[in-house]
């Protein structure tokens, strides 16, 4: 079908299973070099295409959610844990990622810099501005969650603000809690010579499971990002000391949250 990128739901190995019993989420987890991960990049490698692959990674006391990302040449690319784990949730069960990170992917339609965050992570702006800051044109979002409209206005709000791509795959109508509506927004706002402002949703998948295409404009999207005013040029970082306080106040303080 011509993909040079293919992006899976979140912890595609289990379909976001998350057992009560440690022993068995143990025992559904996969190594990060293992078999389950390294027969996508071989895939990769086969097919001349990117892949995204996810997973329920084993990892010391309790797994993760991962991704890891193989360029078409099947070379691991990227490596990437949920940092902002559902800690209210099943996924207190499992292990937080550490950092963000960006890589160069490379594909048949030349090279583009790539990052990824996973379901929750969208829901705190600072997780795309990171990836922005670190270079991001594209970021890859697995997902395992209702995609409403509040959902897809975020992020629509996070390709504009940060004057990049956000491709989001969820699982389909008919897995508990989830609702399809996979998205492409390649955050292109404004052209010249057109009036107004246009449409940066490039896709909205329906609510079926199946295979969607979206073809993104890595030239316009970088020409974009060399004339408009978002993104990082007019920033006040000075400003925003607040940002990296850890003191939590009422109505925000919950009992479960994992220190």
């Amino acid at each position: 079908m011509g993909a040079d990128i293919a992006i899976f739901p979140e912890m595609w190995s289990c379909g976001y299973i998350i057992p009560e019993d440690l022993g068995e989420l143990r025992a559904l987890a996969v190594d990060r070099d293992g078999e389950f991960v390294n027969a996508f990049g071989e895939l990769a490698g086969k097919l001349g295409m990117a892949i995204g692959i996810t997973y329920l990674e084993r990892f010391e006391k309790l797994p993760r959610n991962s991704l890891t990302l193989f360029d078409m040449y099947g070379r691991r690319t990227l490596d990437y844990s949920k940092v902002h784990t559902c800690d209210f949730g099943d996924e207190r069960r499992l292990t937080p990622g550490e950092d963000f990170a960006v890589s160069e992917l490379k594909t048949a339609k030349g090279t583009v810099k790539v990052g990824a965050m996973i379901c929750y992570d969208r829901e705190f702006p600072e997780s795309a501005r990171v990836l922005m800051l670190r270079g991001a044109e594209l970021i890859l979002v697995p997902n395992a969650c209702p995609m409403e409209i509040n959902r897809l206005c975020q992020l629509r709000g996070r390709a504009y603000e940060n004057m990049l791509a956000i491709a989001t795959c969820n699982y389909p109508s008919g897995v508990p809690d989830c609702n399809g509506h996979s998205t492409v927004f390649d955050g292109v706002a404004y052209l010249p010579g057109l009036p107004g402002s246009r449409d940066t949703c490039l896709l909205e998948a329906g609510e079926s499971e199946g295979i969607y295409i979206s073809e993104l404009d890595l030239h316009m999207l970088r020409d974009y990002r060399a004339r408009e005013v978002h993104g990082n040029a007019y920033r006040r970082p000075e400003k925003y000391g607040d940002i990296m306080s850890t003191e939590i106040r009422e109505p925000f303080i919950r009992a479960d949250r994992r220190r």
